[in-house]
Parts: C-alpha cells; sequence; structure tokens
C-alpha cells in the first residue's frame, strides 16, 4: 500500500523540493493589489497577461529600495521562492526591485519632485532674496573637494575681505544627508548672510544626497537665503528646487554672491560722475528760471507811485461822498431839532406825568374788573363743595350707622337683631342697638 501524506507532510515535501530547486531568481511583471501594513513590510501581486505570483518585501528590503512602489508600476524584482506552509501558497521573498526601463534612483527622483511640489515647497513665494553684498558666507561641501577650491580662488580674487565659513559635510555616500543638514543648522545658529550648498560634478548616484528629503526640508526651513550649486550645468537635483537660488556649477555661485570690488570702483565712480553732471544741470536750469523770474519783476518803486495815486484818488472820492452823506443829515435832523426847540423839558415832563396817570387808572379799572370776577367764582365754588360734604347731610338729619367692626352699614340685611351700632349725627355720635329689622315693604308702610 502506498504511503498516505498528511497535507503537512506534502506542503513541507513541495517546500523543501521548491526552495532548494530554485536559487535567487529576477522575475518582472506589473504590481497590483499593493498593501502596506502597520508592520511596515510590503505585499503585492505581480502577474503578467496571463499568471500572477504573490511577492513580499519584508521592512528591511522595503526600506533599501530607493522608490515608492505604485499599483500599476512594472518592475523587476529580485527573490527567492518560499511556501507559506498555512496557507499552502508559494510566494517570492523580494531584496531589491526596480522600475522597469526608468532607473530606481530617477525614479526616486521623480516620486520625491512630484511630492515635495505639492507641499509647495517650490513655490517662489517661498524664495528669499540674495544680499547684494554680503558681509560673511557660509559654504556646506567638502573640504577637500574642487568646489570649495573654486569658490574660494573667485571670492579671493573678486572681493578679498569677505568673511568665509566653511561647514564640512560629506557630500556623498549614506551619510552625506545627515551631514549636509546639520551644516545648513549649524550655520543658521553662527549668522552668515548666505549660505551656498555644494559640490562637483558626478553621476546620478554620487550626486543622490541632494535628492534627499530630508536636504530638502533643511534648505527650505533656513531662515538664511541658500544657493544650490551642485554639479554641471546639465545636472538638477531637488535641492536645486528647493533653494532660494540655483547657481549652474560652484564658480557660477561664487560670482553671483560676491562682486567684483573692480567693477563696484568703478561702477561707483561713473555714478559719482553722472551725479555731478546731474547736479550741474540742475543749478544750470535753476539759474535760467531765476533770471527768467527776474526779468520778470517791475520795479517796486514804480508799483509804489502808482498806489500812491490811487490812494490819493480814493481819499478825494471819499471827502466828496462824506460832506454828500452830512448834507443829507442835515436836511433830514433840522425839522425834528426845531420840535424839539419848541418843547421845553418842563412841559414835557408834564404830558408824560398825565401819560403815567391815565394809565394807573387804567390798571386800577381793569384789576378791580378781574377782582370781582374771581371773587363771584370762589364764592359759588364753596356753595357747590359745601353741598356736596357729607356734614352738610348730616345737618338735614341724616345719619352714619357704622357695624361693630367700623364696617359703614348701607343695607339692613347686614345686620341682625341685637347688633350694637354706632350712629353718627351733625354733631357727636350715640351707640345703639337694634331690636329688630324691617323688611322693604314693611318700610315702605311705614313711610306711607
Amino acid at each position: 500500500m502506498k504511503d498516505i501524506l498528511t497535507v503537512t507532510e506534502l506542503t513541507g515535501a513541495i517546500k523543501g523540493l521548491l526552495e532548494s530547486g530554485f536559487d535567487t531568481i529576477w522575475v518582472t511583471g506589473e504590481i497590483s493589489n499593493l498593501r502596506r501594513p502597520a508592520s511596515g513590510h510590503v505585499y503585492f501581486t505581480l502577474k503578467d497577461e496571463s499568471s500572477q505570483i504573490r511577492v513580499v518585501a519584508f521592512r528591511s528590503a522595503a526600506g533599501r529600495i530607493g522608490f515608492d512602489l505604485e499599483d500599476g508600476m512594472k518592475i523587476v524584482c529580485r527573490g527567492k521562492l518560499n511556501v507559506y506552509p498555512a496557507r499552502g501558497e508559494y510566494q517570492l521573498i523580494i531584496d531589491a526591485a526596480e522600475p522597469k526601463g526608468l532607473g530606481a534612483l530617477q525614479m526616486a527622483f521623480e516620486q520625491l519632485k512630484e511630492r515635495l511640489g505639492k507641499e509647495g515647497l517650490f513655490d517662489p513665494s517661498h524664495k528669499k532674496s540674495i544680499p547684494f553684498l554680503p558681509e560673511k558666507i557660509g559654504i556646506v561641501t567638502s573640504p577637500s573637494g574642487a568646489a570649495i577650491r573654486d569658490i574660494l580662488n573667485i571670492t579671493s580674487r573678486r572681493f578679498s575681505s569677505i568673511d568665509i565659513t566653511i561647514a564640512p559635510a560629506a557630500v556623498q555616500g549614506a551619510e552625506a544627508p545627515i551631514e549636509i543638514c546639520d551644516a545648513i543648522s549649524n550655520l543658521n545658529s553662527v549668522g552668515v548672510d548666505v549660505i551656498i550648498v555644494t559640490r562637483g560634478g558626478g553621476s546620478l548616484e554620487d550626486l543622490f544626497c541632494f535628492n534627499d528629503e530630508r536636504v530638502a526640508r533643511a534648505i527650505h526651513f533656513s531662515k538664511i537665503p541658500v544657493i544650490s550649486a551642485v554639479g554641471h550645468e546639465i545636472d538638477f537635483t531637488i535641492a536645486d528646487f528647493v533653494a532660494d537660488f540655483r547657481a549652474p556649477t560652484p564658480s557660477a555661485a561664487a560670482e553671483l554672491v560676491v562682486p567684483d570690488r573692480k567693477d563696484l570702483v568703478e561702477r561707483t565712480r561713473r555714478l559719482k560722475s553722472r551725479l555731478i553732471n546731474a547736479r550741474s544741470v540742475f543749478l544750470r536750469e535753476l539759474g535760467n528760471r531765476l533770471d527768467f523770474i527776474v526779468k520778470g519783476l517791475r520795479d517796486p518803486r514804480g508799483q509804489i507811485s502808482d498806489l500812491r495815486i490811487g490812494l490819493d484818488d480814493w481819499n478825494t472820492r471819499l471827502s466828496g461822498g462824506m460832506r454828500r452823506v452830512l448834507e443829507m443829515q442835515e436836511n433830514i435832523f433840522l425839522p425834528a431839532n426845531r420840535m424839539l426847540i419848541r418843547l421845553t423839558p418842563v412841559t414835557r415832563i408834564h404830558e408824560l406825568r398825565r401819560g403815567v396817570e391815565n394809565i394807573r387808572k387804567e390798571l386800577d379799572a381793569r384789576t378791580r374788573f378781574y377782582m370781582d370776577n374771581l371773587k363771584g367764582m370762589l364764592q359759588k365754588n364753596m356753595s357747590a363743595l359745601n353741598n356736596l360734604s357729607p356734614l352738610s347731610v348730616l345737618k338735614r338729619g341724616f345719619g352714619i350707622v357704622r357695624s361693630s367692626d367700623g364696617t359703614i352699614v348701607r343695607d339692613a340685611a347686614m345686620l341682625a337683631v341685637d347688633d350694637s351700632v354706632d350712629v353718627k349725627v351733625s354733631s357727636g355720635s350715640f351707640k345703639a342697638k337694634v331690636s329688630g329689622i324691617l323688611k322693604e315693604q314693611d318700610n315702605d308702610r311705614e313711610k306711607v
């Protein structure tokens, strides 16, 4: 009888045959169903037109891949076959991958450029202006490279008194990004006027530390303007896009930052000459304008003579006008003066006294008339008030009856036999006792 295998035994046998039968292999295909769980591992399916295989990139291997794996991306990957016994499935465990048709470094460059561009790190609004004549320049580069020698030669030749501070950093290799970031941070704390991040030319791999995201963010957050001068004119890195200014070469960066002293002196001489000429032209034009104004001025003595003649003319006209006004006033006041002469003061006083006496008599008559009217109205009102007074009612024989609790009795029904009451009359009051209550009809009969 043939041996009967368990599932575990069969899977183990397949695992041994499969994993020992294949060494490290390269496989190409298209990525689909890519997943990145919290563990940091990457899981996806690699497929072509008719087949597919599961692929795993553990966290350490995924970290070594220089670009981001994405769905739909065609790659070439290296790994070993593996059987996962729990599911009885075989899979490919990879330790390296490259984009098919495009290098991994170039792919990483394009992906980082797109992502940082979306974040706004390349936005021109973030660019700081480069100072015209800095007093202190900071340089981030390798102190033994050709770039620093070129920069020092050019700066010393163009403007030797400018202070240069070198922040040494590796510009190639795995440790370069960290050292470049530290150097930029140190120069910010020292307080230079401008920073040049530079190195000479090289391959894409040599320059790739300047495509590191950490370096890009260090340049972006620098408070001091940063010039990127990496490689040759045809070389572009992420640092070039983030920096405040990109120089095609280290020498070009030095010429950009440091003006030529001789040129400055010559420009100053030309500006001084232009200023002197402009001042001469201005003074000449000012003199011409002054001459024109002086010629247009009249002799003040002639103006004074004209004013004197005008004053005499107005004086004559004013004197004639005053005489005419006085003659008119004299014609008006003469008749009144004659009338006043005829009336002596004593006569006038007697006339005023008679007028005052007449006014007094008329005032007395009117006062008596009004007083009589007011007195009659007062008596009439007093009579009406007296008639309405409760005391007048009591004098006519009426009384006010109050119950023992002080309530005024307005209805016989408010009392009962043997109740005590107080009776108020016009001259005093007395107590009484109710001996009987008469109904309304009894009262009417009594009255009758």
